[in-house]
């Protein structure tokens, strides 16, 4: 995916919202264990704290399983059991810090499809060095899991506001992040962002 900062070698603490919008992949179901993170971030670029909030699609002994999920590092990851997710599914995202005095942030997830919604407000103390826009292969029973064949997603509406300034991918500095495995292979590509830059595609690759 791509990552966003103030500055990429002197970043500063100033992230204070991202936004981002995606349709749930159906995944091509394998005979074993594997797993799809789809997710925007506050911090973890440059540290440890991390916000994240997205959708999983996994496949797990022939079948596809998918949910919506936040998670605060170093916690564990919570399923948002009141959104029913299903492929095809279009998702809009975003984390926004409500009080910087507090340090209460706000995680929302919408399912335009079938219009049901998720908001929690939480205090939570992150760095606001960076905003990602993510596709990973989760962390399962502290082991790095096999990445499930998603095929494609494509984000839209990447916007984040950073020292005030609200803007898109292309607005700020940006790094690509490549996802390889433990040989050094890729394990997908990721497209430059569009000429407005709110938008790129991640495909799998074989």
């Amino acid at each position: 995916g791509y990552s966003v900062a103030s500055d990429m070698t002197d970043p500063q603490p100033q992230v204070t919202n991202i936004n981002g919008s995606w349709t749930v992949p159906t995944v091509n179901v394998s005979k074993g264990e594997s797993f799809c993170a789809v997710w925007i971030g506050v911090g973890g670029q440059f540290d440890e704290t991390l916000i994240q909030a997205g959708t999983e699609q996994d496949s797990l002994n022939g079948l596809g399983t998918y949910s919506a999920w936040y998670e605060l590092l170093p916690y564990d990851a919570v399923t948002i059991d009141s959104l029913s997710i299903s492929p095809g599914d279009k998702i809009t995202a975003s984390i926004s810090l409500l009080d910087s005095t507090t340090k209460t942030w706000s995680i929302e997830i919408h399912d335009a499809t079938d219009g049901q919604s998720f908001q929690k407000n939480l205090v939570y103390d992150s760095s606001m060095l960076s905003a990602e826009w993510i596709i990973e292969r989760p962390t399962v029973n502290n082991r790095i899991s096999a990445l499930a064949d998603f095929g494609q997603v494509t984000f839209t509406g990447c916007t984040a506001t950073i020292g005030g300034k609200v803007g898109t991918i292309s607005s700020f500095p940006s790094i690509q992040v490549i996802m390889y495995n433990r040989q050094n292979i890729e394990l997908v590509s990721v497209s430059p962002f569009t000429s407005d830059g709110s938008s790129f595609t991640v495909n799998y690759l074989d």
